[in-house]
């Protein structure tokens, strides 16, 4: 029996399970398949090129304006990495209409990352919810969503169904279809509220909210087509023993196992750290309305159509292939 592919990865713009509000509306996580040689010639050549003292090469480096043709050099179709990264996107207030949109399914159960039949209902939300209730209010009640679905709130922090409902009763008459969603949340409130005890009771009930979970599951799904794949990963407090298990539970067999690395001592988790970051800052300024068009173009190939993007603007410009939303 062949070895399983080893594929290195890690993350940009975690924040844990605090997905609104935090420094960073959008989290990218990136995984590599190459050669621990391959990728130290990399580093070694972007260290000619976006020069640093630095003993750990990062995103922030081949990021600087002045380093710009370095990060063209690598993106583009000569570059060393393309068809060897793949980047999974994370739109993290739309993670979070996703996940609110999900618990008015009858049969709402633990699910990881989206329910697919809360998709068109969840892009309706994303995108009328600030007209119909103005920004103010619609991000207060996307905050409050989000301590509610958070297994630990962290920071004293502590959000009961009932104070999430009063903003909802607020929000219901306010008419369309953003008003009519509202209506059919109050109605489910007692489902709600039971599911909310049922993930304080179990932390490690999914759906875990931090995004780091559904993106390890993509990559592992992208990369182990063929076969099993053994993840090494930068380190990270959310990928418990706990967690892994769940993860290896969830794949079955397509995840051979997951170790934590010190990213500083794997130029391949190198690699993931700076693909992961530059995708973050080009998906960041393209949901913003602020991106150049040719690192957009050049960024797209590296992609995971399955990621999960709300905005159909940008969606369109990212990941074309995709469908309107995950």
């Amino acid at each position: 029996m062949s070895e399983p592919l080893e594929i290195a990865c890690d993350e940009s713009g975690s924040e844990g399970e605090k997905l609104v509000g935090g420094n960073s509306d959008v989290f990218t996580h990136a995984g590599v398949l190459m050669s621990a040689e391959a990728a130290a010639g990399c580093v070694a050549e972007l260290r000619e090129r976006a020069p640093t003292p630095a003993t750990e090469y990062r995103a922030g480096h081949v990021l600087r304006e002045k380093y710009r043709p370095a990060l063209l050099w690598l993106l583009g179709p000569d570059g060393p990495v393309l068809g060897n990264v793949r980047v999974f996107l994370t739109d993290k207030p739309f993670y979070v209409v996703g996940k609110v949109a999900g618990l008015l399914q009858e049969d709402h159960a633990p699910r990881l990352g989206l329910d697919p039949r809360a998709e068109a209902t969840a892009v309706t939300l994303y995108r009328e919810g600030g007209r119909a209730f103005g920004a103010e209010r619609w991000n207060a009640f996307l905050d409050a969503f989000n301590y509610l679905l958070r297994a630990k709130n962290g920071q004293g922090v502590t959000a009961s169904a009932e104070e999430t409902f009063r903003l909802v009763d607020e929000l219901r008459g306010a008419g369309g279809a953003a008003g009519a969603f509202m209506e059919e949340l109050w109605r489910a409130r007692p489902r709600i509220a039971a599911f909310r005890e049922r993930l304080l009771a179990d932390p490690y009930v999914f759906p875990a909210l931090d995004p780091l979970i559904p993106a390890i599951v993509s990559a592992v799904t992208h990369w182990g087509a063929g076969g099993p794949v053994t993840v090494v990963h930068d380190r990270q407090t959310t990928l418990t023993d706990e967690r892994i298990a769940q993860l290896r539970e969830i794949l079955g067999g397509r995840m051979a196992g997951l170790r934590l690395v010190d990213s500083e001592l794997d130029e391949r988790v190198q690699i993931a750290d700076v693909m992961a970051g530059v995708a973050r800052k080009i998906a960041l300024d393209e949901l913003n309305g602020r991106a150049e068009p040719g690192l957009t173009a050049l960024m797209r190939p590296y992609l995971d159509d399955s990621s999960i993007w709300g905005d159909e603007r940008s969606r369109a410009l990212l990941l074309p292939g995709g469908v309107t939303a995950r």
